[in-house]
């Protein structure tokens, strides 16, 4: 069984960030080629990839408390500025579904330990 009390462990979090921004930018690389019917995924990669980047600097990833309160706070956002999308309605909608996910790893502290490319 696992340890439900298993301690906050910041490191392993912007590790985690990290590879997920890389492998984000490889997959809108590899929508890119694929061309019109991809534009959905290369907007999925698009918002994995700012999310990572605005949650892998800085010190919220220190305390747990902390970095849900900055996933919060992304949540309440109205838009989220980006470049070089093809729909920006699915973009946010891929967006918040990304920050969602990470408030419920963030929760439960689970998660960060898997750094495949394919999660």
């Amino acid at each position: 069984m696992t340890d439900p009390l298993k301690p906050w462990d910041g490191e392993q979090v912007r590790i985690w960030l990290e590879r997920r921004f890389e492998a984000s930018r490889l997959d809108q690389a590899a929508a890119d080629r694929r061309g019109h019917e991809a534009r959905d995924d290369y907007d999925k990669a698009a918002a994995e990839e700012w999310v990572c980047r605005a949650l892998r600097h800085g010190d919220c990833t220190q305390e747990q408390a902390a970095f849900a309160g900055r996933l919060k706070e992304l949540i309440g956002q109205d838009e989220y500025p980006a470049t070089s999308i093809h729909d920006d309605i699915r973009f946010e909608r891929h967006v918040r579904s990304h920050l969602r996910k990470l408030a419920k790893m963030t929760k439960v502290n689970e998660g960060f330990g898997k750094t495949l490319h394919y999660q």
